[in-house]
């Protein structure tokens, strides 16, 4: 008896159900953490890899996220990727079709929406990529995030590190005077702290709140 050997392309990602058919399995995967920990890098890293497997992907972003590029996702570390800047979740729906990989960077910044769009993308058969801040520089869960968390199949948490004592960091703590939660900035704004140096950093800024008043 003669073996058939079958030989399956390693850049397909699809199983195939008991009719036969060929199916592509839909998911989410979100990234989150505090600033300057690696989200936007990973998300390009996954989006690159799809990529190179010939999968049809597509990234989206914020339209006010302009900090390094109008259109382009960009890392803190320079790695870029082409994007379509949108300013509603409901684009998205209608930019994806007939796509394998969706990627969402900063989704934090996106309407609640974003989670009903992530939601019906991996129900057809999308891999949906969500990179986003978990929380925001009071330590309070940011927007969509925690939804997105929920449903998602997998989370990746990634950290930054203390600038202060080298931990792995909590939050983006705040270092200019601005109660605006959406505040676009780098390292001249913001800076990763763990939690207990984030504690004494807020304890500071209070004291001198009231040694002003």
């Amino acid at each position: 008896m003669q073996l058939l050997k079958v030989f399956v392309p390693l850049h397909l990602d699809m199983t195939e159900n008991l009719t036969g058919e060929a199916h592509r399995p839909g998911r989410i995967e979100v990234v989150c953490g505090s600033m300057f920990s690696g989200k936007t890098e990973e998300l390009i890293r996954r989006m690159r890899r799809a990529q190179f497997a010939r999968q049809k992907v597509e990234i989206f972003k914020p339209a006010i996220d302009v900090r390094y590029s109008e259109e382009d996702v960009v890392s803190h570390d320079q790695k870029h990727i082409q994007s379509t800047p949108i300013d509603s979740s409901a684009s998205i729906l209608l930019l994806a079709s007939d796509i394998d990989v969706v990627g969402i960077d900063e989704a934090q910044f996106f309407d609640a929406g974003i989670v009903d769009v992530c939601n019906q993308l991996a129900n057809r058969g999308v891999r949906v990529i969500v990179a986003g801040l978990d929380m925001d520089f009071k330590g309070i869960p940011f927007g969509p995030m925690p939804a997105l968390c929920a449903i998602a199949d997998d989370v990746t948490k990634v950290h930054a590190i203390c600038v202060k004592c080298g931990n792995l960091a909590y939050v983006s703590h705040r270092k200019v005077a601005s109660d605006q939660r959406v505040l676009l900035g780098e390292t001249t704004e913001y800076e990763p702290l763990c939690r207990e140096c984030y504690q004494k950093a807020i304890k500071e800024e209070n004291e001198r709140k009231d040694n002003n008043t």
